[in-house]
């Protein structure tokens, strides 16, 4: 990979700013290769070089990829006026300038948010000529019918928005069914249910792509991916253990 300078290579890998970086480099609180550096214009390589910060090593990575178990009442966003945004949910040793996530989820809806700072992997796995499945568990305020499954498989008309992709309906449960989309309208699975008169009381995204959610995230955790999972997020199918069946106490 081509050289870059050291301030721009360290404000992408915190949320320190270009001048934060600056100040700290000037001070002697950075080191390259065990050497202290004092010039923020000098070059170095992301594979090769090893970089300090007061003491701390710093690893080096062009993007970062986090998955977060989302919860209710957080907003799917990088900044937000009135509610807290699964950004904010970063911990600080993963925060980072240009943190978003990638895809959206309705503020009440939980469960598998991807949060990136690169921009192409988000297009990809968002893209409508991508198909890339999302997963979600549906608890409806009443009894899933053989009319919704079968709806589903063939489209929902959404008013101006025109007929939906087909989608997959899978009952799990009198009132709870495992939903597959391969597109990602607003409040999509919300106004499918509606077409048919049926209320959505929780909805939970357990999957993207090949990945499932990590059933070890609490809600409002996340952790960082692994390369294979990075290859799983975007495959065109879905995981086989996709959907673990939630407690009838509500909590997901």
């Amino acid at each position: 990979m081509k050289p870059e300078r050291l301030d721009k290579v360290l404000a992408a890998q915190s949320t320190w700013s270009r001048k934060d970086v600056k100040e700290l480099i000037r001070k002697g609180r950075v080191t390259v290769n065990g050497l202290p550096e004092k010039r923020p214009d000098r070059k170095i390589c992301w594979e090769t070089d090893r970089v300090e910060v007061e003491g701390r090593p710093l690893v080096l990575r062009r993007h970062i990829y986090l998955m977060m178990n989302k919860p209710a009442g957080v907003v799917s966003a990088a900044r937000d006026e009135s509610c807290p945004t699964v950004v904010d949910l970063v911990p600080p040793p993963l925060r980072r300038q240009g943190l978003f996530p990638a895809g959206r989820l309705d503020k009440d809806t939980t469960g598998m948010v991807i949060i990136t700072d690169d921009g192409d992997l988000s297009h990809r796995i968002l893209s409508p000529r991508s198909h890339v499945p999302k997963v979600y568990l549906a608890r409806l305020d009443c009894l899933l019918t053989n009319e919704m499954a079968e709806g589903f498989s063939r489209g929902i008309p959404l008013g101006e928005e025109g007929t939906t992709l087909p989608a997959e309906l899978e009952p799990l449960d009198v009132d709870l069914a495992l939903v597959t989309l391969r597109e990602g309208m607003y409040h999509q699975i919300k106004r499918m249910f509606a077409f048919y008169g049926a209320g959505v009381l929780e909805l939970h995204r357990v999957s993207m792509g090949a990945l499932a959610l990590d059933k070890t995230l609490a809600p409002g955790q996340c952790r960082e991916l692994i390369p294979p999972e990075l290859e799983l997020l975007q495959k065109r199918e879905t995981p086989a253990e996709a959907s673990p069946l939630p407690p009838r106490s509500g909590i997901w």
